[in-house]
């Protein structure tokens, strides 16, 4: 069976995307392990993971690779994050989760993978991060509550390198029912761009995700 590297850490296996796994012979979600030549990959299911809707979608920027900080807000029970940690390998995933229920299946996770730091903190606090000592490349955010974009500008202030990578995972749903999803994604790109980011792309994740958009920008040097 032939595998491709679509991107840096993210393979196409036929008609399916999969990531290296970190933790041979672990599953994390109940998602598949296929091994090839030796390599044991973990499928990325679409309908489990934001981010693997956007790739199945056409997302043409991946931003993290190999050796890459990424700081993950509403990490939850760490599906997506696993993938992450997966492709990241000698890199950090700081993952942030405010709920102590939550937290305690990504803790479990966090112990069977070494650069997946655990952070029981609110996102909307990002000072209180107290042991986040360094700067990211990516953060990537998955927050369904109505400040998504402000929680996501407050911890870019603090926490992202220039020239760095935001994800933002736009829960139209969460922000605001009366008005339509597509004007909810085209103001959160604009305060993006009002921010000093550059917006790269900005794609529906329909089917997989109804009401759901990935806004990927990067921060504009000064």
């Amino acid at each position: 069976m032939r595998v491709m590297e679509k991107f840096q850490g993210v393979y196409k296996i036929r008609d399916r995307l999969g990531t290296r796994n970190l933790v041979p012979g672990r599953s994390v979600y109940g998602e598949t392990l296929k091994k090839i030549e030796g390599v044991e990959y973990r499928l990325w299911n679409p309908r489990r993971s934001k981010l693997a809707a956007a790739l199945y979608k056409g997302l043409r920027t991946m931003p993290v690779k190999r050796d890459s900080r990424v700081l993950y807000l509403g990490a939850a029970s760490g599906t997506t994050a696993s993938h992450l940690s997966d492709i990241a390998g000698e890199g950090l995933v700081y993952c942030v989760e405010f709920s102590p229920r939550v937290f305690l299946k990504l803790l479990y996770l966090c112990k069977e993978r070494e650069n997946m730091v655990p952070l029981l903190c609110d996102a909307s606090r990002p000072e209180s991060y107290a042991s986040l000592t360094e700067k990211c490349d990516v953060i990537y955010q998955d927050l369904a509550q109505p400040r998504q974009g402000e929680i996501l500008l407050a911890n870019a202030r603090y926490y992202l390198r220039g020239k760095g990578y935001v994800m933002l995972m736009v829960k139209a749903r969460s922000i605001d029912v009366r008005k339509s999803p597509r004007k909810i994604y085209s103001r959160e790109a604009g305060r993006l761009k009002n921010a000093g980011f550059k917006v790269l792309e900005l794609l529906e994740l329909s089917p997989y995700e109804r009401d759901h958009a990935l806004i990927l920008a990067r921060k504009r040097s000064r």
